[in-house]
């Protein structure tokens, strides 16, 4: 335990280090995100940050444990470069939102592919292939939603940090973990280097190379809690992203919108137009997602008592950002 505290102070160091170096680099190629009306920031600011963290938590992943997941891990890893790829192309210039999804479809495939078919997750209730496309579209939108709910300050290094502290307790109390804890650990190490850049004012952005890849590999991680038996847990870790971008946008194809064009209806979006600050909002999540992170530790034996005390958090939450 103590050399992988000591490897991802390391980790966070250098993270912090190669996300400094890349924002000088977008800087000088002018790789900005330009502020427009569905924006919650005033000037041009850096964006692919995310660059170094998924830099360095790819290979970090690929250290050999002997789990269930040696064997898979390196397909996740492959779509999770396709996905890194067409990112920062998209970071770069945006590209065709068809071809973005047409990369995800295949890294999302992959990876439920790579799933062991021993491993039912609804028993003998549902043919294998039917599970596995309710499987794969839950990955596919939990991608979606995280890059779609990267839109202020700070707030998805509240996210990330959260649910990936809230995996390592999971698998600290646990005899024998889901994933190895290393994965998560490095996963959040990397994040709080660049962290540090975003914290408002934001001096960079995560970009989609960022938001789209953690929100893959986020995504695999939580699949494996579930796989494993623990779906409670699994759904407490990002509960607030799941019930504001679920909510918002089952609204706004209610009311006819393109749900996939930006906008600025989040519940953290609007908490921001009522005058709230990034850092007050990202804080209060941030805070919040905590909570939610030792209620999934304890749901592991408490399930239905933590689901229910975790639902009221995120109304909470929501009530105090609207207020």
């Amino acid at each position: 335990m103590l050399w992988m505290i000591a490897a991802s102070g390391l980790v966070a160091a250098l993270s912090y280090f190669l996300t400094g170096a890349t924002l000088k680099f977008l800087q000088r190629r002018a790789i900005l995100d330009h502020p427009n009306e569905r924006s919650s920031h005033a000037v041009p600011i850096p964006r692919g940050g995310g660059l170094p963290v998924v830099a360095l938590t790819i290979p970090l992943w690929l250290i050999p444990f002997e789990t269930e997941q040696s064997s898979s891990i390196g397909i996740i890893l492959v779509g999770a470069i396709a996905l890194a790829v067409i990112s920062w192309l998209d970071d770069l210039k945006p590209r065709s939102p068809a071809i973005r999804l047409a990369v995800q479809l295949m890294a999302v495939g992959l990876g439920v592919y790579s799933f062991s078919t021993e491993q039912p997750l609804f028993g003998d209730v549902l043919p294998r292939w039917l599970e596995f496309g309710i499987v794969g579209i839950g990955w596919l939108w939990f991608v979606n939603l995280f890059n779609f709910m990267d839109g202020i300050d700070g707030i998805s290094s509240a996210q990330t940090i959260a649910i990936c502290l809230g995996l390592i307790g999971i698998g600290l109390i646990l005899e024998e973990a889901p994933v190895p804890i290393w994965y998560p650990a490095a996963l959040c190490a990397a994040f709080a280097g660049f962290a540090l850049w975003n914290l408002p004012p934001a001096k960079i952005f995560l970009g989609d190379i960022g938001s789209v890849t953690v929100g893959f590999l986020l995504g695999w991680l939580l699949l494996q809690l579930i796989y494993a038996g623990y779906a409670v847990s699994a759904f407490i870790l990002p509960l607030y992203y799941l019930t504001d971008a679920t909510i918002t946008l089952l609204r706004r194809g209610a009311r006819g919108e393109k749900v996939w064009q930006a906008h600025r209806e989040h519940f953290y979006q609007r908490a921001i137009q009522l005058g709230k600050s990034h850092s007050s909002v990202s804080a209060t999540i941030f805070t919040a997602n905590v909570g939610l992170a030792g209620l999934a530790i304890f749901a592991v034996d408490h399930p239905v008592v933590c689901l229910s005390l975790a639902a009221f958090i995120v109304r909470l939450l929501i009530h105090r950002l609207l207020r």
